[in-house]
């Protein structure tokens, strides 16, 4: 460690834990249950199962990122983002090893116990637990293994399939035994929106992690394109709820979500006009609060549609 970091050792789990990126996990499996609501089959027993599961997911995905980051030197004293509980020596390799030992199993029996009240066909049973292990697989490979995919530039990518299309097409699929190809837009939207809470995470830290070799996106396209692309995510999400409400809802109360678009409007304007990564800093929370709202209201609307 180039520097010394005076800290408890609640503090930097608590850290390490990134409690705060919850909301977006859980915001696709509400939006998911919502369109499940809104068709008459709504299940809150498998809802908050789901809810749990996506949580122990986040944070397994959490501590698998600070252990593979500090193992590979992508978390040095020159990343802009906070430190984390590896970062500042107050985690040491075994106890995280421990740690994510313990979110597996963690996980696996939330994910179980959710299968086996909500599936009742042997094919959904064996879907839902081969997409679970592949969750778990990708929560831990992002960062950590000789290849992570996340330093190949496929996090962006991971993240529309597990926080859009699985999350949200999955939870709706576990609560209403059926799945219709509209589901497909509000997910792709949640996707997206989780893709741009990543995008800004590598926009601050482009710099840092080109140096230590980690090739995100935001590296591999550049800090002009990525930030085009950041615009784009907003821009494409917002546009997968309006074709879906235009083509399901055909009521005011369905464009509630409408109301947060100024906000977006306002975070693609900041992040263009940006140029200091350390100035993207203050949107990674702000990114996540917009999302969060967006999918809230959405789902709002539903269930008054």
């Amino acid at each position: 460690m180039s520097e010394t970091v005076t800290i408890s050792p609640t503090k930097a789990w608590m850290v390490s834990l990134r409690l705060r990126t919850l909301p977006l996990a859980l915001a696709s499996i509400v939006t998911g249950s919502a369109i499940a609501g809104w068709q008459g089959h709504f299940k809150p027993g498998v809802a908050l199962l789901a809810l749990l599961t996506a949580a122990l997911l986040q944070i397994l995905s959490n501590l698998a990122n600070d252990y593979g980051d500090s193992v590979k030197g992508s978390d040095d004293h020159g990343r802009i983002g906070p430190l984390r509980g590896m970062q500042m020596g107050v985690i040491t390799r075994e106890q995280m090893k421990l740690a994510l030992i313990i979110a597996i199993a963690l996980s696996l029996i939330s994910g179980a116990t959710l299968i086996a009240i909500a599936c009742e066909k042997p094919a959904d049973i064996l879907g839902f637990l081969a997409l679970g292990i592949l969750s778990i697989i990708a929560a831990i490979t992002y960062t950590m293994g000789t290849r992570p995919y996340g330093y190949m530039g496929l996090g962006d990518l991971s993240v529309l399939i597990f926080f859009g299309w699985l999350s949200v097409g999955g939870s709706y699929y576990l609560q209403i035994g059926a799945f219709h190809t509209i589901v497909m837009l509000p997910a792709t939207a949640c996707g997206l929106l989780a893709a741009a809470v990543l995008n800004i995470n590598n926009l601050r830290d482009i710099e840092s992690d080109r140096l230590a070799g980690k090739n995100t996106l935001a590296v591999r396209l550049g800090p002009l394109r990525a930030r085009y692309y950041h615009a784009g995510l907003l821009a494409c999400a917002v546009l997968c709820l309006a074709v879906f409400t235009l083509l399901e809802l055909r009521n005011l109360v369905g464009w509630l979500f409408a109301l947060a678009v100024p906000a977006l409007y306002m975070q693609a304007r900041y992040v263009l006009h940006e140029p200091d990564p350390s100035g993207i800093r203050p949107m990674l929370e702000k990114t996540v609060k917009c999302a969060l709202l967006i999918n809230i209201l959405f789902a709002v609307g539903l269930l008054f549609s």
